[in-house]
């Protein structure tokens, strides 16, 4: 699939990219000049910073002319690029010069899966809005099928048209954001990457979201039997969801008590979860799903059973994208701001194909809990 950029939204859809010619996995080793003289175009920052002993973003920096680089090294550095015959990437020299140039969304998930969910959705708002003032385009690639999980990544790594790339929800067992932040190519992440402690980032704090709204069910509703929808947990966010639940019951002065379904977060999934927890735990009081479809495809599954929300079990959820204004009642969740989001990502990536190093490396923006009407008015008890 190919979406012609417009004037107004600049964004492409990667489904296929031309490849150019080249091998980008051919590294060079120190003294390898003659090699290089061979496939010239071909060496990369992480080539240079090999042979100069320095980071992969310092040489970007010290190319970029960088203030924070000293002349000395800056000029061992060009020295080093001239001799292995390093081509900058065209994007992103067009980028760090002003002209306009493009930026890649990579999503390890296929496209209708992406374009079907507000997340993403909100994600895109705010990179392209970041873009547009920097008169960047913004290229999107997703795997065409569930099957293919490096395609998304290797069309970008192919291409060589974006500057940078944004990497969204990546599980935490993917290989391939290992082999993006190893390439050379200016990589921010969105979402909470323990295991990259230097990679630049940009996340919410999900486990303080997951307390908030655990401690607002157990304390100001006196609910203590309670199960959580958790996502798939090879991805951080609903690990640090679950986690936050966890850490909120344990904390608590309260005896509780609770169950675990798992979905991956789609409505089909919080609707088979909720049948779980319903068939195994009949005395539940509320459910909390990690994010705001599981929740209501949990709402219909109590309706179908004739159970009445919050009357008989109160619901909460985690997003607020829009479906928790929607359903009657209103749900109550966590605000996570998406938009903002996809915004300071977009603004981090700018900062590094410039040559800075945004400090510090992961930023945690706020959450906010929302209180609507499906946790109701629950007579407190022990």
């Amino acid at each position: 699939m190919t979406v012609t950029p417009s004037e107004e939204g600049k964004v492409v859809a990667l489904d296929s990219v031309v490849s150019r010619q080249g091998d980008r996995s051919g590294r060079l080793s120190t003294g390898a000049t003659a090699a290089a003289s061979s496939r010239r175009g071909n060496v990369t920052l992480k080539d240079i910073a090999a042979v100069v002993g320095l980071s992969t973003s310092g040489v970007s920096m010290a190319l970029a002319d960088h203030p924070r680089i000293g002349q000395a090294t800056k000029d061992k550095v060009r020295a080093a690029a001239a001799e292995l015959g390093y081509v900058p990437n065209s994007a992103g020299r067009a980028l760090r010069s002003g002209r306009s140039a493009s930026i890649a969304i990579v999503v390890p998930n296929t496209g209708q899966h992406v374009f079907g969910h507000p997340y993403f959705m909100h994600l895109l708002v705010g990179i392209t809005a970041q873009a547009n003032a920097s008169d960047a385009a913004v290229m999107i690639s997703t795997n065409p099928d569930e099957t293919h999980g490096v395609a998304a990544y290797e069309r970008v790594l192919r291409s060589q048209a974006a500057s940078g790339a944004i990497i969204a929800s990546a599980s935490i067992n993917d290989p391939n954001v290992n082999r993006m932040l190893a390439a050379a190519m200016p990589v921010v992440l969105i979402g909470r990457f323990p295991h990259q402690p230097n990679a630049i980032s940009v996340g919410v704090d999900e486990t303080a979201g997951a307390v908030a709204i655990t401690r607002h069910l157990v304390d100001e509703h006196g609910l203590r039997r309670i199960a959580h929808i958790s996502g798939p947990l090879d991805h951080q966010t609903a690990i640090d969801r679950y986690a936050g639940f966890r850490r909120a019951l344990a904390d608590s002065d309260h005896a509780c008590t609770h169950t675990l379904a798992v979905g991956d977060f789609s409505e089909e999934s919080g609707q088979a979860a909720a049948r779980e927890i319903l068939d195994s735990m009949s005395d539940v009081q509320a459910i909390f799903a990690a994010n705001d479809e599981m929740a209501h495809g949990a709402l219909l599954e109590m309706r179908a059973r004739g159970l009445r929300v919050p009357e008989d079990i109160a619901l909460a959820g985690y997003d607020d994208f829009g479906v928790s204004r929607l359903t009657t009642p209103g749900l109550t969740t966590v605000r996570v701001p998406a938009e903002s989001l996809g915004r300071k990502a977009a603004e981090l990536l700018f900062d590094l194909v410039a040559g800075t190093i945004p400090q510090p490396t992961h930023t945690v923006l706020p959450v906010e809990l929302v209180v609507r009407e499906s946790c109701g008015a629950h007579p407190l008890s022990d």
